[in-house]
């Protein structure tokens, strides 16, 4: 069992049964009273983001989560079927699991996996994606009431604001982690 001196960034944190994982850290040694360390931490389930202190060596359960890179093959029912890249292990990844990440994956994408004791925890996507327009209206030269924006529908279903001056079959830049519009891309 190791204390909080070993809390780095990234770090996994099992405390009441849930996972934690290490957003900050800071060890503080005031000049009165005992050292402590005050932590923010995110909820690998939920997402929940909460500032935890714990006092300077306090023992605390360390998790060890394994990042692997996956391929994403398809959709079988509710669950999404991944490949392992180095040993090609298929293994099906439920909704809840997956969450937001589907509106940005294309079969054969990859992604990274983050399991812990063979169960999948949550997908890493990359920064950003490629993805290609399917349908949006042809935005007016003189239209500016909502700020140059219209709404457009990428290959997954998803549907981004784009400027107006984008079309259908327009292969667009996304920012896996808001969903918003970076930019045109040219081949």
């Amino acid at each position: 069992m190791a204390t909080t001196n070993d809390i780095k960034n990234g770090s996994v944190l099992n405390l009441d049964g849930q996972l934690w994982t290490v957003i900050d850290f800071q060890h503080v040694k005031p000049g009165k009273g005992g050292a402590f360390v005050r932590t923010k931490m995110k909820s690998v389930m939920s997402g929940k983001v909460v500032d935890r202190t714990f006092n300077a060596g306090t023992k605390i359960d360390f998790e060890t989560v394994d990042r692997r890179d996956y391929q994403y093959l398809y959709q079988d029912g509710d669950g999404y079927v991944f490949m392992d890249l180095t040993d090609y292990d298929q293994v099906t990844v439920s909704s809840a699991v997956v969450g937001d990440a589907v509106n940005f994956m294309l079969e054969n994408q990859s992604v990274q996996l983050a399991m812990n004791n063979d169960v999948p925890l949550y997908i890493e996507l990359p920064t950003s994606v490629i993805l290609e327009i399917t349908y949006t209206e042809p935005g007016l030269q003189g239209d500016r009431s909502t700020g140059g924006t219209k709404p457009a529908t990428v290959e997954t279903g998803y549907q981004i604001q784009v400027p107006l001056f984008i079309e259908q079959g327009t292969k667009v830049k996304i920012d896996t982690r808001d969903g918003s519009y970076l930019g045109r891309v040219t081949e």
